[in-house]
């Protein structure tokens, strides 16, 4: 018995929607995170908020593990966006400081900081610095 090769598409031919994805799902959750920082009372705001708040840390994680296998990361990433967002709550009632606008704006400048770090690092690994 024969087996018979059935030949596939390369990713290559322009049917590759990751770049366009991506850009949607930056899109989405910057509106979320608009909507929550102004306190508008669109009913549009809980949903693209909560999208913001899974999505920002998670795309920072996910970067950080660019060698694992895409479920794994994609598992690992969103794991890690929601500890996140729960040390993030924790930390302000703990403090007394809880507000709806303090931690999306601490989600958003925690996980622009692990994004600003993993593009250090893979910078000064191009240049060979990297220890």
């Amino acid at each position: 018995m024969q087996t018979t090769h059935i030949p596939r598409r390369s990713r290559a031919s322009g049917t590759d929607l990751t770049p366009l994805l991506a850009g949607a799902a930056t899109a989405v959750g910057g509106w979320g995170a608009l909507l929550a920082l102004t306190g508008s009372d669109s009913p549009l705001r809980a949903p693209l908020t909560l999208f913001f708040l899974l999505a920002a840390p998670a795309a920072g994680i996910a970067a950080a593990l660019r060698g694992f296998d895409p479920f794994a990361r994609t598992l690992a990433s969103l794991a890690g966006s929601v500890v996140l967002n729960m040390l993030v709550a924790q930390g302000m009632l703990a403090t007394h400081r809880w507000s709806a606008r303090g931690g999306v704006l601490a989600i958003a400048v925690i996980s622009a900081l692990i994004l600003l770090l993993v593009l250090m690092r893979r910078h000064r690994a191009a240049k060979g610095q990297d220890l």
